[in-house]
């Protein structure tokens, strides 16, 4: 019995011992925090989610996700999923997101899509003509953006039991034949004269039972600068912007200098972008505002943080195949 209880004594101990120097050999993460962490973002989470653009309680047309998405169907599946889930009382509306409505007006059938050299055609019933003044160019606006979310779609056309939509059907604006995001969303124009008009999309932070999402806003505004430069000053112009609409970018951030090279823009800052200067972090809500409002505005995959010549973080657009 002693010979046992000894045994067990001698393998207990040396287990413990096996413990401690694996424990020892083991690198200690804490060692290096101050090493900057690359990260990547993608516009999708999964396969199978896909980002849209819907009203939210403000009425703004904003980002969201939905989980539906088969990586498998092709296009023309895909755009019609899409869009059942965005008719009000749709059977994919359950899909959305709470805080988030649908916008094509009900009983709207989707009568036909159709995929071609990069151009999408959709027809529509003459019920998606029943809209309310107030939505009709933000029911626009949000396919627009649903839909050339998706690789490969680069414009837009929209018909009307097979006559082309010229016009919004209660205000009567004109639409360009073919759609894609020039068009702008969440518009507003801050302009005093006709010269020099650059339109902006930048996107601000809103929040919805303590989750936050994104909302493109696209500005009218004279200006000879860069878009950039526009970007960064004025999501760094002010905490709030209107509505409760947000950025996190500190007032004094500065982009030092930029620059384009075989689709990555290289974004050069003052420490002044960092959320913790020891762990060099830049915040996540301030990473997607500039870069989803960079990829609206410019033709690029990937975005890269730096700051005291050292990159911090890395943005990496991926759209749905």
């Amino acid at each position: 019995m002693l010979k046992r209880i000894s045994i067990r004594k001698i393998t207990l101990a040396s287990f413990t011992l096996l413990v401690l120097l694996v424990m020892y050999l083991l690198p200690n993460n804490t060692k290096d925090l101050s090493i900057p962490q690359v990260e990547e973002y993608t516009s999708l989470t999964t396969s199978n989610m896909h980002e849209v653009y819907l009203l939210d309680s403000n009425n703004y047309i904003a980002r969201t996700t939905i989980s539906y998405i088969d990586s498998e169907k092709n296009i023309e599946k895909k755009v019609t999923e899409l869009l059942e889930a965005m008719i009000i009382d749709g059977k994919k509306e359950s899909l959305i997101p709470n805080g988030f409505r649908a916008i094509i007006p009900s009983n709207t059938k989707i009568l036909s899509v159709n995929f071609d050299n990069g151009n999408l055609k959709i027809n529509f019933s003459k019920d998606f003509l029943d809209i309310n003044e107030e939505y009709e160019e933000k029911m626009i606006e949000s396919i627009c953006y649903t839909l050339t979310s998706i690789k490969d779609i680069k414009g837009i056309l929209i018909y009307v039991e097979g006559n082309m939509l010229t016009k919004l059907p209660k205000s009567g604006k004109f639409l360009p034949t073919i759609l894609d995001r020039s068009f702008g969303i969440n518009k507003v124009f801050n302009i005093t004269s006709i010269k020099n008009v650059e339109p902006v999309t930048i996107y601000y932070i809103n929040e919805y039972n303590d989750n936050y999402y994104y909302v493109p806003v696209t500005k009218y505004l004279n200006s000879k600068d860069d878009k950039v430069k526009i970007i960064i000053e004025e999501l760094a112009s002010s905490s709030t912007y209107q509505n409760n609409l947000m950025s996190f970018l500190n007032s004094n951030t500065k982009l030092l200098q930029y620059e384009i090279k075989d689709k990555q823009m290289n974004l050069e800052f003052n420490n002044y972008l960092l959320d913790d200067l020891e762990k060099m972090n830049i915040l996540e809500e301030v990473k997607y505002t500039i870069s989803l409002s960079i990829r609206d505005n410019y033709d690029v995959d990937e975005i890269v943080f730096l700051v005291d010549n050292k990159e911090i973080s890395k943005t990496v657009f991926k759209n749905v195949e």
